[in-house]
């Protein structure tokens, strides 16, 4: 489990690690065994110039091995910007990619819109060919018609092609002959027997789709960003984190860009994991919460960590590639609050960015949670980014009384922004949790991103959660999770077999691993393959993962998890295996905080300033402290604040926070 050459380079380059946000791009790197952290403006026009000027400010001249979690796959998705996409499929299912499956999010709208397909009716085409379910070909495209195909798309004004026919899981030559065809349009072309080789069609050819629909922009940034890394760099190297939580070539990511849509959430994944590891968490709770959204996860040790699923929906599209689990809701502290028509107060999706940014960053002009914060007294506008930037209390003030509607004071208007914030936030922790059958009592919640800590003891308090964790350089924890992530590939095969056939799968899985071995020697790697199936009770329509050791604890771990999952198990009823899974991975040089035996203290020494926050409906004396000033042991009463060059934690009344041997906050809330 470890890196032939990574070890060697790691030695000789810096490593960094760099976090593109919707407001921050944070930058991550080892220097001499210590962790160093730094927070600059993203600029959203260009990614890359924010991660040039991070480099930059390393002061450092040699190579790099750049480690990147990149938006522009997140972004492309959600504001629709991607490209024209060729849908190629079997002749008579074209239409399939807009049909999509009859479920519903909202079974009772008569009104709702009908999903937006990214490949347009006049782009949709079909290929006269026939595969039986068991791969047989039953009819075979002659060269004329695949001609006529050729001929079609190149008037077709498409900037990207996805090949996805009815059965290319179980025999992709026709597959194979198609995209050999088309190659000569010079146009990006995706396949569904190398994206996703897994039956159901319509989820397979929407993966292929968005694989295709984000090719060009994805390959114009990361090849153009390697470019320039490499020239003004020489000798470095770039890598991409995948929404599994594993580390890829850039080159790769280029080609099968559906797999970085979560990029950067699952840096902050693979952080809290590490983090509450060392701290003695086994079950998590994550709460990212960004300028722009919030991620949150959960994650139980004893069910194998970081929950993962192969079944997302990412801006109203199916993508069904290993991701981690995480769940998204449009609440982030540079979320735009307003009245709608009924007078109501609403909070996002909608986010000011990084530019123009809130109100108090100087340039915004629409109120924003980061502005409630402020106006609250939760927020030292002297010491944010370090003094990096100030901000303008006065001008904040001023404008949001301006837009307070009815209500009675600015102080009434931000309480309000932070109860539906907080309401959201909640909201989406107990789809994670209270949805899934596990019980948030039995967590810790895990803050971090700019605003987590600030409202991490708000959402403890409303879901019982006991113990709050702040990790050191909250701010910057998905950076950290993307430096110390590992090499990972991911791959998958539909088999469709009965229970008394599970012992013929080893065969696949050599062959699966031989191919996985082929590909990271490549990359002059070698790693450790972890095996999983799917499996379902027959006559099922879905299926569960579960760790493949032996065939009889598979089906064992099956029966535990239907029951966890949906309260039954029938062990005398047969099981079908769908797909086997092969994980890949290469171990990264690790890296651990230092640990110090720790001293009980009272934190007097980062006490610096006293002074009124808001809290349960009025502005309380509290006490602000310098979080690098706390020591191993150091133990403080709320209400005060803590800040730091990353973000700021509040600590509400009847709170308690210590600081852990590893600098983590460990805060108590009571019940």
């Amino acid at each position: 489990m470890r890196c032939r050459d990574t070890t060697i380079r790691e030695r000789t380059h810096l490593r960094v690690a760099i976090d593109t946000g919707g407001t921050f791009t944070d930058c991550v790197y080892l220097a001499a065994g210590k962790l160093h952290v730094l927070k600059v403006f993203s600029t959203p026009a260009d990614p890359s110039l924010a991660v040039l000027d991070c480099l930059a400010q390393t002061g450092e001249q040699s190579a790099f091995d750049l480690r990147h979690g990149t938006t522009v796959g997140t972004n492309t998705m959600l504001e629709r910007k991607g490209a024209r996409v060729a849908f190629v499929t079997t002749a008579g299912f074209e239409d399939t990619i807009a049909i999509g499956r009859q479920t519903r999010s909202r079974l009772y709208d008569w009104f709702a819109p009908l999903p937006n397909c990214l490949v347009p009716r006049e782009l949709r085409f079909g290929v006269p060919e026939r595969v039986s379910a068991e791969g047989e070909i039953l009819r075979t495209p002659t060269e004329g018609e695949l001609d006529a195909l050729v001929n079609a798309l190149r008037h077709s004004g498409a900037e990207a092609i996805a090949i996805s026919l009815l059965f290319s899981f179980a025999n992709p030559e026709t597959e194979r002959r198609a995209e050999a065809a088309l190659r000569c349009l010079g146009l990006p072309i995706s396949t569904s027997h190398r994206i996703l080789p897994e039956f159901r069609e319509y989820e397979r050819a929407s993966t292929t789709v968005v694989n295709a629909y984000l090719a060009p922009p994805m390959q114009n940034y990361l090849l153009q960003l390697e470019r320039c890394v490499t020239k003004q760099y020489p000798g470095s190297r770039v890598d991409v984190m995948q929404s599994s939580g594993g580390i890829i070539p850039a080159r790769l990511a280029a080609q099968e860009p559906a797999r970085t849509v979560l990029s950067g959430p699952a840096g902050g994944v693979i952080g809290a994991c590490h983090v509450a590891r060392l701290a003695g968490f086994e079950r998590i709770i994550g709460f990212d919460m960004g300028g722009t959204s919030t991620d949150v996860f959960l994650a139980d040790s004893a069910a194998g960590g970081a929950q993962r699923t192969n079944e997302s929906v990412v801006a109203g599209v199916p993508i069904s590639l290993p991701m981690l689990d995480i769940h998204t809701a449009g609440a982030g502290g540079g979320s735009i609050a307003r009245f709608d028509a009924g007078g109501m107060l609403r909070v996002g999706p909608g986010s000011a960015g990084a530019d123009p940014g809130p109100i108090c960053f100087g340039r915004g002009t629409l109120p924003t949670v980061t502005d409630a914060q402020l106006l609250l007294g939760r927020l030292d506008p002297e010491s944010f980014l370090d003094g990096g930037v100030q901000l303008d209390s006065q001008s904040t003030r001023q404008i949001m009384r301006e837009q307070k509607s009815s209500l009675a004071t600015v102080e009434d208007f931000s309480v309000g922004i932070l109860r539906v914030v907080d309401t959201q936030m909640e909201k989406a922790i107990r789809v994670i949790s209270v949805e899934r059958g596990y019980n948030p009592r039995e967590f810790t919640l895990v803050a971090f991103g700019g605003g987590g800590p600030l409202h991490a003891c708000s959402l403890a308090r409303a879901l019982r959660i006991p113990k709050v964790l702040i990790p050191a350089m909250p701010g910057a924890l998905s950076a950290v999770g993307i430096l110390l992530a590992d090499l990972v590939r991911d791959y998958s095969r539909t088999v469709m077999l009965a229970e008394n056939a599970i012992e013929s799968i080893r065969d696949t899985f050599a062959e699966m691993e031989q191919l996985a071995a082929t590909e990271f020697s490549r990359e002059g790697l070698q790693g450790t393959a972890l095996r999983s199936i799917d499996i379902r009770y027959r006559r099922q329509g879905y299926e569960l993962n579960v760790p493949y050791a032996s065939p009889a604890s598979a089906v064992e771990a099956f029966h535990r998890l239907h029951q966890q999952r949906y309260g039954f198990s029938d062990a005398y009823k047969p099981v079908e295996i769908v797909n086997l899974r092969l994980r890949i991975i290469a171990a990264a040089e690790p890296w651990s905080p230092a640990y110090q035996e720790p001293v009980p203290g009272d934190g007097h020494v980062a006490l610096y300033a006293e002074r009124p926050i808001f809290f349960d409906g009025k502005f309380l004396p509290s006490r602000l402290y310098r979080r690098e000033a706390f020591s191993p042991g150091d133990a403080i009463p709320g209400p005060a604040m803590i800040t730091e060059y990353t973000s700021a934690t509040l600590l509400p009344p009847g709170c308690r926070a210590q600081v852990d041997s590893y600098r983590n906050i460990v805060i108590t809330v009571p019940a």
